[in-house]
């Protein structure tokens, strides 16, 4: 997990893929992410459309290349409300502190469950990561 924490946070930006009401995938630009209690975390506001996709359909996809490889991580993403581990990620990203609290009724973060991450380039054998 570490291997893909450190990929992405390289990256600084990843694209999350959901699917609304209608089965029409979705797919928008982050760069929060953080490891928190073994887990991988993603944030985002409880009140945008993607945290209500995510809650009615878990199932999601991220993706984001450094230039040389590409890095595709599926799994579930389930949403922990504990102060702790909101703080976390808002310590990590202090910038965020102007929009969300760890207290207040909107911010969300979410861990990955059932994770599988592919790391991929023209030049060797895709690497399967399960967390």
């Amino acid at each position: 997990m570490k291997q893909v924490f450190d990929f992405i946070k390289a990256c600084g930006t990843y694209y999350l893929a959901t699917v609304d009401e209608d089965g029409q995938p979705r797919n928008r630009p982050f760069g929060t992410i953080n490891i928190f209690e073994d887990k991988l975390y993603i944030q985002t506001g409880k009140s945008k459309d993607v945290s209500k996709q995510i809650q009615k359909n878990p199932k999601v996809e991220l993706c984001c290349f450094n230039g040389q490889e590409w890095l595709r991580l599926s799994g579930k993403l389930v949403r922990d409300d504990r102060i702790e581990a909101k703080e976390a990620m808002l310590e990590n990203y202090p910038d965020l502190k102007k929009m969300y609290s760890a207290t207040d009724d909107n911010t969300e973060v979410l861990y990955f469950k059932d994770a599988v991450a592919i790391i991929s380039s023209f030049m060797a054998a895709p690497k399967v990561i399960k967390f």
